[in-house]
This record gives structure tokens, sequence and C-alpha cells, in this order.
């Protein structure tokens, strides 16, 4: 199973159509690296955890129906705050739909969520780190960010924020640098 978060379909679109100065093509975006992710991992399943669409419809949904049809992976959604495209339209598209997930002990959500006994997968946060350099040179990185239960995947799509979080000593993040991952230390 592959998991994603936060991939925020048509903002893009969204904005433009609000005035937004956006080239067209970044939309387009999104949608390749999904094809790329999922054609090298060949998952099973790929499971959405909340915000695949930012907002109501608009073209792009037309673009994610053809990505469904070309996939040949079963395709999930939990559903996040940002999912306000009625729940048919995605089951017209052979998307589940689910508000959460539990598969054994773990805890497939879109907000992050403590469950005794679970480890829960989530997004919401859009987690990013800041590395601070020489002088007042900083860099900030989306980042996986690990607690005992929980890990927090980073927003998967192009055309967003990250949450700066405040690691403790017994968390773990994974910065995402140059199409690599690798572990920060909280200290």
């Amino acid at each position: 199973m592959l998991l994603i978060a936060d991939v925020h379909l048509g903002k893009v679109t969204h904005f433009r159509k609000h005035g937004a100065a956006i080239p067209a093509h970044v939309a387009y975006g999104n949608l390749e690296k999904l094809t790329r992710v999922t054609n090298h991992f060949n998952p099973e399943t790929v499971c959405f955890l909340g915000d695949l669409f930012h907002s109501k419809l608009n073209t792009e949904w037309e673009d994610f129906a053809k990505w469904v049809e070309y996939v040949p992976a079963k395709v999930i959604l939990i559903s996040g705050n940002h999912d306000i495209i009625p729940q048919y339209l995605f089951e017209d598209l052979g998307v589940q739909v689910f508000d959460e997930l539990k598969i054994g002990t773990f805890l497939l959500t879109h907000h992050p969520t403590e469950t005794e006994g679970c480890f829960n997968f989530c997004g919401h946060i859009h987690p990013g780190v800041k590395l601070k350099g020489v002088g007042r040179y900083f860099l900030k990185l989306p980042c996986f960010f690990k607690s005992k239960d929980q890990l927090i995947l980073p927003a998967f799509g192009n055309f967003t924020g990250k949450y700066i979080l405040n690691p403790s000593k017994n968390d773990a993040i994974y910065a995402i640098a140059d199409g690599e991952v690798v572990e920060i230390s909280a200290t």
C-alpha cells in the first residue's frame, strides 16, 4: 500500500480562477508526480490520507479521473477537511472513501489521531523542518514527522506550505531534500 497525504489537486486551478498569477502547467505537476511514484512502486493500493482535492470541482477533476483509469492499483481516500467534493463522484470512479481506516494495529486518518494500541499514519499538518546554516541562512524542507505512535506524512502536493514542527528528543524527523529522505537529529 502506498500512502500519500495532502495532494491538493485543483488548488492551482482554483487560485488561477480567482486571479492568482500561477502558470497553468503547474497544475499537471501533481498528477505527473503521482504517476511516477505509482509506476515506481507498483502498489496494490494507493491510499490518499485526505485533502486529495483542495476545493470544489474544476477541470483538474477530469485529469484525476483519467489518472484513476490509468493506475492499476485500487484507490482509497481517507476524507480530509478539504475533501468537499461529493463522495459519490469518487465512488463513481471506483475510489473507496472512508473517514478513517484501521488495518490491524495501523490507523489511517487525515488528522493526527491518538488511539490506544494503534500506530497512526496521517497528514493534514504539512510538516516541515527548518535547518539553520551560517549567518542568517536557513532552509525549510518538507519532512516525515515520527513520534512514538504516529507518522505524519509531508504534503505531496507541489503547491502547499509547510508547518514547522518542534520535535522532542524522542521524535524522529526525516527530511526530503533533492529526492532523498534524510534523517535529521532533533537536537
